[in-house]
């Protein structure tokens, strides 16, 4: 009972995470059950099956929040399901343990993006612009079949790339792939089931991620609305940085005082982005604040002009504070 009570906790830090985030639940989840002496394909099998739970609760919140983007969802969720099924059916019979620290190099890699990228004021200029379906569709090809190999990557994969492109919200960005999610742990499921048979499903630990998971996503759908999304996408980063140095440390097999410095210099420069990301955030809403001011003093200023900030600053910040576009 008491082993349940704490994975039924960790069902809710992880979707607390990964609602809020758009990345998380499976990797927090599948590092406790590897831990605890699961094996690979029966961890990732369980924290799937408990995500189809999870993913739909967290869909319904966000969709409520505002936060999802339809036509993204309908254009990354099936090419995930296919690469979710196509992992689970391949993680079955074979390990995919020497890619780990390849794709860990990617996501590092865009994870550092990320952080260099909201440690300064944002770029919006190409925010409510199309994404492409030749760029989604490959996007969840590859995010699902990392996840269901790595017991989890959706989000890693897909926020990072959606957030670097620009073109979409923050909290749409993780409100979208965390309702997609969806159809894709229910075919990563269907694949360890052809794979592995109901054996592979460890039943008790996913009825205690589930609970977790399910009294989080309603909260994390709130929070990512109300978060400004400088520091969102600071924090993403830092996070995707640090998961990801752990496993390019472990594969390069560094030991002594070498693995707690670079640590060190990695949580230095992640907190270093998060005070810039600060700074920026505060320096546009001055700058909004400002030019609201100067709107309003205007004695040739139409009516309802004060609502609404100017061009050089009202999309940067509307996007900082996560607030929509005024209609």
């Amino acid at each position: 009972m008491r082993k349940l009570l704490v994975l039924a906790l960790v069902g809710l830090v992880a979707q607390l995470v990964d609602g809020s985030l758009g990345m998380a639940y499976g990797l927090t989840s599948s590092t406790l059950l590897l831990v605890a002496g699961v094996a690979p394909a029966a961890a990732s099998a369980s924290v799937h099956l408990a995500e189809i739970g999870t993913t739909l609760a967290a869909g319904v919140a966000h969709w409520r929040f505002g936060n999802v983007d339809w036509r993204v969802v309908t254009r990354i969720a099936l090419p995930g399901a296919i690469g979710a099924f196509a992992g689970a059916t391949l993680l079955s019979s074979i390990s995919t343990e020497s890619a780990a620290p390849w794709m860990a190099g990617i996501l590092f890699t865009l994870g550092a993006y990320l952080l260099v990228r909201f440690a300064r004021p944002l770029r919006t200029d190409r925010i409510g612009g199309r994404l492409r379906g030749r760029f989604l569709g490959p996007l969840g090809l590859v995010a699902g079949f990392v996840d269901a190999t790595g017991g989890g990557g959706w989000g890693p994969v897909a926020t990072p790339a959606l957030l670097v492109s620009g073109r979409l919200e923050p909290r749409k960005v993780i409100g979208s792939v965390d309702t997609a999610e969806f159809v894709v742990a229910g075919a990563a499921s269907v694949g360890f089931l052809i794979g592995l048979g109901t054996e592979g499903f460890l039943l008790p630990t996913v009825a205690a991620l589930l609970i977790g998971g399910l009294i989080a996503a309603p909260l994390a759908a709130w929070l990512v609305r109300i978060v400004p999304a400088q520091l969102l996408g600071a924090a993403v980063g830092g996070v995707i940085v640090l998961t990801n140095a752990r496993t390019l440390i472990r594969s390069a097999e560094l030991d002594g005082p070498v693995r707690p410095t670079l640590y060190a210099l990695l949580a230095a420069g992640w907190l270093a982005a998060l005070v810039l990301a600060v700074r920026a955030l505060r320096r546009t809403r001055r700058a909004r604040a400002l030019a609201a001011e100067a709107a309003s003093a205007s004695p040739g200023t139409p009516a309802g002009a004060t609502d609404a900030a100017p061009a050089d600053v009202s999309a940067a910040d509307l996007a900082i504070s996560g607030t929509r576009h005024p209609r």
